[in-house]
């Protein structure tokens, strides 16, 4: 590659910017630029700008709390699940947010973030998560509406990640993807098997859609003209594509699959529009996303009591592994030595 020689030069001097030296600092920009520009990774190693990091610090680590926090309310189902199938499903599912959670934690401290600096940041308020896990799961036809659109949307937005600037986020979205995949898919059928079921099911499996359908639109974020952070993440290639036109994606997925699925979209306005090739849907709540961001939402509060009271309730868990790694690691070198 053209960088290569430069990277290895700037990966042995970190964050030069730190020391004063002008020139090295021009030198470094320069090589940063023309390996976004060429679509190349920046890694760990590779000097990057300090706001570079601070933004995938802060996109990595909500990305993370949401996982986490968002394993509340469909876990909130696995004792209610109404068959043995539909419990191990779900089980599987929650545990595959726990390990993305796991993989983007593992991302951002590459960065020089601390884990339990992020937590600590999570439990305060100090870093946000998504939206959407603000709302409550009343009947068992949202677990279906969670798989289907708030997956389905996750989906959208993040597999563009899988083609992020910065290496360890782009390859840990690989994964994440593909069982994001399958949750999308397992909430299909799981609405499906609702909507052609009895005049009661399909009736729930329609109330859960018109709830979660304009919540899912928030997930990606207010609009363009309002975004603080978009334009510069897509010029770093942390991002490929602005919350409008993701948005906009996702509505045209979803429109035909609700067809299929012989329900509503809740949303007089959303007609297609032959000139643009796209569907167009009527206007979105922003008070209402700003009011949850705020943490007004109708689950905010029980969402991080909860969530503090599993890291408290774990806390032997964590000093007992690391008690036994250290122990490993020291019968490990008395063995080697």
């Amino acid at each position: 590659m053209a960088t290569a020689a430069a990277h290895q030069t700037a990966r042995t001097h970190g964050s030069a910017g730190q020391e004063g030296d002008i020139d090295a600092d021009d030198t470094y920009q320069r090589v940063f630029d023309a390996t976004v520009a060429a679509d190349e990774r920046i890694e760990p190693r590779d000097w990057m700008p300090d706001a570079y990091r601070a933004t995938l610090v802060r996109q990595i680590a909500q990305h993370a709390h949401s996982e986490i926090i968002g394993m509340q309310p469909e876990a909130n189902w696995i004792t209610r699940a109404p068959s043995l199938r539909r419990k191990a499903i779900l089980m599987a599912k929650v545990q595959d947010e726990a390990g993305h959670g796991l993989y983007l934690y593992s991302a951002a401290e590459t960065l020089g973030a601390s884990r339990e600096d992020l937590l600590d940041k999570l439990h305060t308020g100090r870093q946000k998560y998504s939206s959407i896990f603000n709302y409550p799961t009343l009947t068992w036809a949202d677990v279906g509406a969670i798989g289907w659109l708030v997956d389905g949307a996750a989906i959208t937005n993040q597999v563009p990640l899988c083609r992020c600037s910065y290496g360890p986020y782009a390859r840990a979205m690989v994964r994440v993807c593909k069982e994001e995949s399958f949750h999308q898919r397992q909430g299909y059928e799981l609405l499906l098997a609702l909507s052609r079921g009895t005049t009661e099911q399909h009736a729930m499996a329609q109330d859960a859609v018109d709830r979660w359908w304009w919540p899912s639109l928030m997930m990606f974020g207010p609009p363009d003209d309002e975004s603080a952070h978009s334009a510069q993440s897509m010029a770093w290639k942390i991002k490929r594509h602005s919350n409008d036109e993701l948005r906009r994606r996702f509505v045209d997925i979803c429109v035909p699959q609700a067809e299929s699925l012989g329900l509503t979209l809740p949303d007089p306005d959303l007609k297609w529009n032959e000139e643009r090739g796209h569907y167009d849907f009527g206007p979105i709540d922003w008070t209402e996303f700003k009011e949850v961001l705020k943490g007004n939402g109708p689950c905010n509060e029980q969402r991080i009591t909860q969530r503090k009271a599993a890291h408290d309730e774990g806390a032997w868990v964590r000093e007992s592994a690391a008690a036994y790694a250290a122990k490993h690691s020291t019968r490990t070198g008395v063995e080697q030595a």
